[in-house]
């Protein structure tokens, strides 16, 4: 399969399969001299693995990284990072129904028609389980935006209709939906409920704020930061909109309400709004970028669905196996993950945009 990479300087492959062997991803264009270990990684993967709560697969999977080359005495090498990570945990048995038919909203059909075969259990390349990869990836890339003082703080602005009120950073890790709104957090558990209840599941939108990020990264036409951010977002399988900054309520806005006005105090230029969510004229201008993802509802549900075989029968499908009723909570730091990702690659294209910091960089 072609196109599993992504970056141009940064770069990460994913690879494998939801019912294979394992699943990982090779980073390429680390610079050498990071610090690095597998436990920092573990922490972001086990935001991301299964069988954490009711609202989560009952899949157990460790999600345990290894890190196969590109690290030695704990700092990297500037060789390519190659990440594992062993599927433990395959029930294959549980899509023997889908193995000649397709499921409403997954890429069955699709995939079917563009290879002219597929790999049936759970989705095979197009599971969402090929995340964790992305996910092991950019943890590297978070790690190396810290200690430039970049950071990120990505969380649930809304799961189906519950939407946050208030925002409190340390409530994001105090629920198992990522809401920094506890009040918000209690409203969606409950309409949760009622989806497991209805055997029915649920979308929502994830928010990703990111503080501190210079001016000037991103070009002006092609790769624009907004669009590398949103083919970044959209590659998520889940995802069917991203948003930057006011996103589409602009559409209802006046030129006077919708534009950032400049000020400058203490030598320092600065915005004294950011509708733009902190990119304009496809590069940032130093103020906190916002994006948001839209996340559809998890595709697999118990409900009777209509569909064909791939032969043109038709049939009624009851979809079995163990399924997340709302895929939000664990996309957000997939969500964080590629967004990180896109930044690093984007300050690394950046370097060389400049020819006075060429010459500083070459004459020290």
């Amino acid at each position: 399969m072609s196109q599993s990479s992504f970056g141009k300087k940064f770069v990460v492959t994913t690879w494998g399969e939801s019912h294979g062997k394992a699943i990982g991803a090779v980073l390429d264009g680390c610079p050498a001299g990071l610090s690095l270990c597998e436990e920092d990684i573990q922490v972001f993967l086990d935001r991301r693995k299964p069988g954490q709560s009711r609202y989560t697969t009952a899949r157990k999977e460790g999600d345990l990284v290894e890190i196969l080359s590109g690290v030695f005495e704990g700092k990297t090498t500037g060789t390519p990072i190659s990440l594992l990570i062993r599927n433990t945990d395959q029930r294959s048995r549980d899509y023997g129904n889908i193995a000649y038919s397709y499921r409403p909203g997954h890429a069955d059909f699709t995939f079917d028609q563009k290879y002219g075969f597929r790999d049936y259990r759970g989705g095979g390349r197009s599971s969402g389980r090929e995340t964790a990869g992305r996910v092991a990836a950019g943890a590297i890339a978070i790690k190396l935006l810290n200690e430039l003082g970049i950071t990120l703080t990505t969380y649930a602005r809304s799961i189906g209709p519950v939407e946050i009120r208030s925002f409190s950073e340390e409530e994001i890790r105090n629920n198992a939906l990522c809401m920094p709104d506890a009040d918000a957090a209690a409203k969606a558990s409950a309409y949760l409920e009622q989806c497991l209840n209805s055997q029915d599941s649920a979308g929502g939108v994830i928010e990703c704020r990111i503080k501190n990020v210079p001016a000037g990264l991103g070009d002006t036409v092609f790769d624009k930061l907004d669009a590398t951010l949103a083919h970044a977002i959209m590659s998520i399988g889940a995802v069917k909109a991203v948003e930057i900054g006011d996103g589409i309520n602009v559409t209802r806005l006046t030129g006077s309400e919708d534009n950032d006005g400049f000020v400058q105090k203490n030598g320092i230029i600065s915005k004294t709004s950011n509708h733009a969510g902190g990119i304009m004229g496809g590069m940032s201008d130093g103020s906190d970028i916002i994006l948001r993802a839209h996340i559809k509802p998890t595709p697999s549900i118990s409900q009777s669905q209509s569909t064909v075989t791939n032969t043109g029968e038709n049939l009624e499908l009851e979809i079995k196996g163990r399924h997340d009723p709302v895929i939000v909570p664990r996309a957000v730091v997939v969500v964080e993950a590629m967004a990180a990702l896109t930044i690093t690659d984007a300050l690394f294209n950046n370097m060389s945009a400049r020819m006075d910091r060429i010459h500083e960089f070459y004459q020290r």
